[in-house]
């Protein structure tokens, strides 16, 4: 149980890295660059998810599979099932409860964090436990 708990700190250290990231792509190009706000906020997931692999597989879960393009495949596609999560719960709380949209992203990035940490625990790095 503690190394769970010292795993989900880490994780959660490298997504809040990837947070800056993540916000800072979505700002630049939705304010910015005036593109869509569910463009520029997968944009920035996208590159974060990119990032937050490199140090996860690293740091959190010190994975030295040799299968890294595996291991970026199901990463990533856990993370497009947690930017699905991530637009909904934008969309619920911007569009239709009027919540501002950057407070939206903070509470629908703390939920998709649960469910990636989990997911990536017990099936992208699931020979590292």
């Amino acid at each position: 149980m503690e190394e769970l708990i010292l795993k989900l700190l880490k994780f959660g250290a490298v997504g809040f890295s990837g947070l800056f990231i993540d916000f800072g792509i979505t700002y630049i190009t939705k304010e910015k660059l005036k593109w869509h706000k569910y463009l520029a906020n997968s944009l920035g997931f996208i590159f974060a998810a990119s990032n937050n692999f490199v140090w996860n597989r690293l740091w959190t879960f010190q994975s030295h599979d040799p299968k890294v393009l595996m291991q970026y495949s199901q990463f990533i596609g856990v993370s497009l099932i947690g930017l699905i999560l991530n637009n909904f719960i934008i969309y619920i709380f911007n569009d239709r409860l009027k919540v501002n949209f950057y407070i939206s992203k903070v509470i629908a990035v703390g939920f998709v964090t649960v469910w990636n940490f989990f997911v990536n625990y017990y099936f992208t790095f699931s020979t590292n436990i």
